[in-house]
């Protein structure tokens, strides 16, 4: 048997944990786990320092290929976003015997007195950091493990302008809590600092998670069913009247479920509102867990976005100004998976093709003007995307006098959208690591 053994945050390892080790011929943990244990280790034993992780597995190998026993320490509970997997994947679950610390994350969460089981967990260590950035800037209680290059202060810079600006106060504003060296009675330190200031400051390599709170709503308003706080609202493509307008200048909901299968909003992404109006595709698309930047021209538009966002309990980043000259500055963390395009009259091709050249997996482009139509498909093409589209043309019920119904039709709206091919769409596969 491999004997996996959490550790870590504090407490003394059991008796039947410590006679594990004094009876392992292989033990393996980092410096810190073995420098805990040392005084058990048999005289004899091979340590090694878990680095690379493909070495210290090939060394396992050789230790149950001679049904020798081994021992792996790490920190907290390994199951949980931790060495278990790799064991497991290579060895068989049935060859290990896990025994479980407390993790990192519920000692952090206990650390500053909030529940857990309404929080969203997410990995950058050794993933990319924009998945955990955008689950930061979408939901209001996550834990975030961190890793080399995927600190507090790297996650602190790229919250920094998004909802929660770094201020620390107001609806949706984000606090970090990173909680370092946990379980260490000499070293452990809890601190609370606004995004502004963590991304200030060197942090060295003793952080064990960084809670990103929105603590106006850290604390659930119900007890919850499900574990996790995202578990998707009961229904979309909104009726109209569910949000502020002017003037019917809104997205129609029938040409809005369409654009939001297509754009596919989904906890971790970025998606982008080109020409907001209302606001109700970014609302839309915050409901079924995306982060949203919504680019809206007039002030009225921007502050009616704003307010529809905060009627339906999200956080959507407003940007008030016009595309393309005002899409948010290029960097590798605001690039946006998915690009919904509602407005932008005669700029409207030069806008797709902005949007096409940053978007990592599709662009949505709703009009009403044919003539608009294959100016807007060449933009698609043009930036190395597989185009489609459909004319949308609904007719609703309407009530008649004597208690009968007519079809009223609804103005008639081009769909395209653009795909990025699967051989170059950068599709999560390194960055995925969201635990609801």
């Amino acid at each position: 048997m491999i004997t996996v053994i959490g550790t870590g945050t504090g407490a003394p390892l059991p008796p039947d944990a410590t006679a594990a080790v004094a009876g392992a011929a292989l033990v393996v943990g980092g410096r810190r786990h073995l420098a805990a244990v040392s005084a058990e280790v048999a005289e004899g034993a091979e340590q090694v320092v878990l680095g690379a992780l493909a070495p210290a597995l090939d060394t396992i190998e050789e230790y149950v290929g001679r049904e020798r026993p081994v021992v792996v320490l790490a920190s907290g509970d390994p199951g949980f976003f931790g060495i278990v997997r790799a064991l497991a994947e290579r060895f068989g679950a049935g060859l290990l015997d896990v025994r479980p610390g407390v993790s990192s994350v519920a000692a952090a969460f206990a650390r500053v007195g909030l529940t857990w089981d309404d929080a969203v967990v997410v990995s950058a260590h050794g993933r990319a950091l924009r998945t955990a950035v955008n689950v930061c800037r979408a939901r209001p209680k996550v834990a975030v493990l961190t890793g080399p290059g995927a600190g507090p202060a790297e996650l602190g810079a790229a919250l920094t302008g998004g909802p929660g600006d770094g201020s620390g106060v107001g609806p949706g504003a984000r606090v970090l809590v990173v909680a370092s060296a946990l379980g260490d009675p000499e070293l452990e330190r809890v601190e609370r600092v606004t995004p502004a200031e963590a991304a200030a400051r060197s942090w060295g390599d003793a952080v064990s998670v960084v809670l990103c709170l929105d603590e106006s709503r850290a604390l659930a308003p119900a007890p919850v069913t499900v574990a996790g706080e995202f578990v998707g609202p009961a229904r979309w493509a909104l009726d109209e009247r569910e949000f502020t307008h002017r003037d019917s200048m809104i997205t129609k909901f029938e040409v809005r479920a369409l654009a939001l299968a297509r754009l596919g909003p989904r906890l971790g992404d970025l998606v982008w509102d080109i020409g907001a109006g209302s606001g109700s595709v970014a609302v839309e698309c915050a409901r079924l867990g995306a982060a949203v930047v919504a680019v809206e021209k007039t002030p009225d538009g921007a502050e009616r976005v704003r307010a529809n966002a905060a009627a339906h309990g999200v956080d959507v980043r407003v940007v008030e100004g016009s595309a393309p000259g005002d899409l948010p500055e290029a960097s590798e963390l605001d690039e946006p998976d998915a690009v919904f395009i509602g407005g932008g009259g005669r700029e409207l091709p030069a806008i797709v093709s902005a949007c096409a050249g940053r978007a990592r997996r599709t662009v949505v482009v709703a009009m009403a003007a044919l003539d608009r139509v294959p100016a807007v498909r060449a933009a698609l093409v043009g930036a190395g995307l597989d185009c489609d589209g459909v004319l949308l043309q609904s007719s609703r019920l309407a009530p008649l006098p004597g208690e009968v119904s007519r079809l009223a039709a609804t103005n008639p709206v081009f769909l395209l959208w653009g795909t990025r091919p699967a051989a170059h769409t950068d599709r999560r596969t390194s960055d995925e690591g969201v635990a609801l």
